[in-house]
């Protein structure tokens, strides 16, 4: 009798037959179904064990009844139990926090002062040092930084403020007093090799809870005022260039790279509420404020010396372009809810995505909780590392968006890595991970790399540093007074009056930026950065409008083709430029630098050959021209796919350890003979049966039995996420089955799977690990975490079994095997630990150059 199907046809399961057929013997009028000897024995064994679980939940009560107990000693031992079971999962909890704490205690600490001090992700444990000695001398100097202080808030604060919004041109400091209590750092980094070599970066954690004592009048009767203040943020200080001569600094640079936290004690709050400013007078006004001072890509600067140019300081050059694929997301929380809550639904997912002071926002998929979006941005980079890649998903709703998880990805490291492919799992909540692509983007001066993308990326990036104006007209009528004066008449002398209140507004295609606006002056300072993206540098140009602040009149105009900057040296222009439309003699001051974007490629990476082939006898060794090449049993002329260098691959780690676990296979078929390949290796210690055997002693040549539906899968088996590590107190091998996804569905309702382990070459029963099953899933979730007695030496000899089983065979004859893969733990960091997916595949099964299927 044929096999049955898998995969059931669409109406199997909707019809309710009283015809059945047993042993292949029809039973009933007109049937056409027939049910093999493993589908009854399935439904027999299920209804067996569903009869027994009946009798043992039905056998107390009886026993209470016939013996005459009241139901009160029922109730009794049920509570008792109860309480048993989780006085249990309470001690194994507890014991299982206090061993993890002891295998990774400098962890744990790491990660415990990272989220007090608000540290970012690359800041390491032993690198953060606590400078006491720093906050004595600001405890020293605190009354004079408050001197400072109140400078800086009466000159640029104050005038920052009166310009967010017309409510507020009457703002005014009336009492500035920064008490007595002063900024403390909790946590200081410095780098110097990573650096350039006429510099020198640190990163301070700044932590101020100070007893401030701040009014202000924001108009007349109206005032607001500061009593304490909570800051908290990373600044980053920056002493360049180190000179040969006094004060060995040229300059200094401070700024927050992200945006630090703030809370602040208000008073006045009577007279505040009587304001129609105060809405706007917020935390987050005051922020904005703060933001646009000193968080990236704004910065504070003080040179030192004559020489050092501040336009150079206030806005360097970025550091590159990060082009980020927002790809997709899966098992996402579902956030929507039908009938008071009691029926959970589906989401509709949007992402955002920030990079400094760049925020986007990704379309909104309705009712999915694995959203594909497949969009592309671009975010320019100043600071790597230190700068991170913010993502955060929500529930769109049309009265509040639920929070569905967030992933901070500091660009540091893909400066580094240059490509990255991968999932990320979402932070804050249960579940759920995102798919991000991410290239880093070099700048390069060399117009011959000037590529334009045909998928609408760009190809370059323009950095504007606006500097200074002059003889800005007044108005419009004095623009056209100009236009008409004759050369008699242009010597005459004019009554002085006060210049123009002035901003300008920078615009290639629709992509507009504004400066801040200089109040009351013909000769305006600016000193603000700019970047832009240009996708067509033969065809697009820099629009600038020097305007009027209150009519957005325009005072002056300036275009700049770009590709004037193809031909000028280092593609950069730094003059002062003639406005057109504009008064006698208007200039603007500015500097403009055009860089070609560069996608770079991933350094290589060095695959280190097994020791465990380094033990193949030498006149074995000579017959192959390259032992670490994964052993290949496709058919002689059969082409395996090639990889573009430039395309990069999906899951880097997975691909890595297939390759791995081809050489190990090269090195097991390099000790055989060509008689002894065609056999299986069965281990001595077991021979009772085919399922006790690692699915590592399989044969090479023809394979094992498996069903002849895995066998002619063309598609991707599975992964298995596994965390591998050495407890060096304890000197023992962990190893943590965490997960299963997308693997090989062996029924309708998905796979009875387990997860089995062997540390080679032990195979015996004695050195066999398993895990419990998880049934009806394709993406399974154990938890669970088995050790192996060995040494750290031994263990980087050792190579880790791993099998994916089903425990329901399809044949008695058949494997329960359904996918496996070998790591070699001395390709592994087992001291700090890897956590990595693998993809699975079937052993002996024809595989391409790189061991994959």
């Amino acid at each position: 009798m044929a096999s049955p199907s898998l995969s059931p046809s669409p109406t199997e399961g909707l019809e309710l037959r009283d015809d059945i057929s047993l042993g292949g013997v029809e039973v009933g009028e007109g049937s056409s179904e027939k049910l093999s000897s493993s589908t009854v024995n399935r439904m027999l064994t299920e209804f067996f064990v569903y009869f027994l679980r009946g009798i043992v939940l039905f056998f107390p009560v009886y026993l209470t009844g016939y013996l005459g107990l009241s139901v009160s000693w029922l109730l009794l031992c049920m509570l008792m139990i109860t309480w048993w079971k989780k006085n249990r999962q309470w001690k194994d909890s507890r014991i299982g926090t206090a061993i993890d704490f002891v295998d990774n205690e400098t962890q744990v600490v790491n990660t415990e002062l990272k989220n007090s001090l608000q540290m970012a992700s690359w800041v390491q444990f032993n690198d953060v040092e606590k400078v006491e000695w720093v906050n004595k001398v600001l405890d020293q100097a605190w009354p004079f930084f408050g001197m400072f202080m109140e400078k800086l808030l009466r000159g640029n604060i104050q005038t920052a403020v009166r310009q967010s919004n017309s409510e507020l041109k009457t703002f005014t400091f009336t009492k500035i007093h920064f008490g007595h209590i002063p900024l403390r750092i909790v946590g200081i980094k410095a780098y110097t090799h990573e650096v350039d070599h006429r510099e020198v970066i640190l990163d301070m954690t700044i932590n101020y809870e100070g007893d401030v004592d701040i009014d202000a009048e924001i108009k007349s009767a109206i005032t607001a005022g500061v009593k304490g203040l909570k800051l908290r943020g990373m600044i980053r200080v920056i002493l360049q260039p180190l000179i040969g001569q006094v004060p060995l600094v040229g300059g200094v640079t401070f700024f927050f790279i992200r945006r630090p936290t703030l809370e602040i004690n208000w008073t006045g709050m009577t007279n505040i509420l009587d304001s129609p400013a105060f809405s706007s007078l917020s935390e987050d006004t005051i922020m904005d404020i703060i933001a646009s001072l000193m968080v990236l890509p704004n910065r504070m600067c003080f040179p030192l010396i004559d020489q050092v140019k501040v336009d150079q300081m206030r806005f360097p050059l970025p550091r590159g372009v990060v082009r980020v694929y927002l790809v997709e997301a899966r098992d996402l929380l579902a956030k929507d809810t039908y009938m008071l809550g009691m029926v959970k639904g589906k989401s509709d997912p949007y992402a955002t995505l920030c990079v400094g002071d760049r925020k986007v926002k990704s379309k909104t998929i309705k009712e999915n909780l694995s959203p594909t979006w497949a969009e592309v941005y671009e975010f320019v980079v100043h600071e790597a590392p230190g700068q991170e890649l913010e993502l955060e998903i929500y529930d769109e709703d049309a009265d509040k968006d639920d929070f569905i998880g967030r992933y901070h990805l500091d660009l540091g490291d893909v400066k580094k890595e240059k490509q990255i492919d991968k999932w990320f799992p979402l932070d804050d909540v249960d579940h759920g991970e995102v798919h991000l692509k991410l290239h880093w983007l070099s700048l390069q001066s060399d117009s011959t790399l000037l590529k334009e993308s045909s998928e609408g990326y760009a190809c370059a990036m323009l950095a504007v540093y606006l500097d200074n104006a002059s003889n800005l007209p007044k108005d419009l009528s004095e623009i056209e007074q100009h236009q008409k004066k004759k050369h008699g008449r242009e010597g005459r002398l004019t009554r002085k009056s006060a210049g123009p209140s002035s901003f300008v507004e920078f615009s290639i295609n629709d992509n507009v930026q504004k400066s801040k606006v200089a109040f009351s002056t013909k000769n305006p300072v600016w000193e603000e950065g700019f970047t832009f993206f240009v996708h067509d540098v033969k065809t697009q140009q820099l629009f600038i409008q020097v305007k009027e602040n209150e009519k957005k009149t325009q005072l002056g105009v300036l275009r700049l083709p770009l590709s004037r900057f193809i031909n000028v040296s280092n593609m950069t222009l730094d003059q002062r430029f003639m406005l057109d439309q504009s008064g006698a003699n208007s200039q603007l001051k500015l500097k403009a630098t055009l860089r070609i974007l560069t996608l770079e490629q991933p350094p290589p990476k060095i695959i280190v050959t097994p020791q465990v082939e380094q033990q193949i006898p030498q006149n074995k060794a000579n017959t192959v021209s390259s032992p670490a090449v994964p052993y290949d049993t496709s058919p002689a002329g059969q082409a395996s796919p090639a990889v573009s260098p430039g395309n990069p691959r999906k899951f880097p780690p997975e691909d890595f350890s297939t390759h791995r676990r081809g050489s190990y296979l090269a090195s097991e078929a390099l000790r055989q003979s060509p008689a002894t390949m065609s056999m299986r290796r069965y281990d001595s210690h077991s021979l009772l049966s085919e399922n006790t055997l690692a699915s590592s002693r399989l044969d090479l040549a023809d394979g094992a039995s498996y069903p002849e539906v895995l066998r002619k899968h063309r598609g991707s088996l599975g992964e298995i996420n596994l965390t591998v590590r050495y407890a060096t107190l304890r000197k023992k091998l962990v190893i943590m089955v965490n997960s299963c996804r997308d693997i090989f569905p062996c029924s309708e309702n998905g796979t009875d799977s387990y997860v089995r382990l062997y540390l080679l070459p032990d195979q015996t029963w004695r050195h066999r690990k398993r895990t419990h099953v998880k049934k009806r899933t394709v993406h399974p979730v154990f938890d669970e975490k088995f050790e192996f007695d060995v040494s750290l030496e031994e263990a980087l000899t050792r190579t880790l079994d791993v099998s994916v089983k089903n425990n329901k065979m399809f044949h008695m004859r058949e494997r329960k095997d359904i996918g496996m893969v070998l790591v070699s733990l001395a390709q592994l960091d087992l001291v700090k630990g890897v956590k990595d997916w693998y993809k699975l595949s079937l052993q002996g099964l024809k595989r391409d150059s790189r061991g994959e299927l």
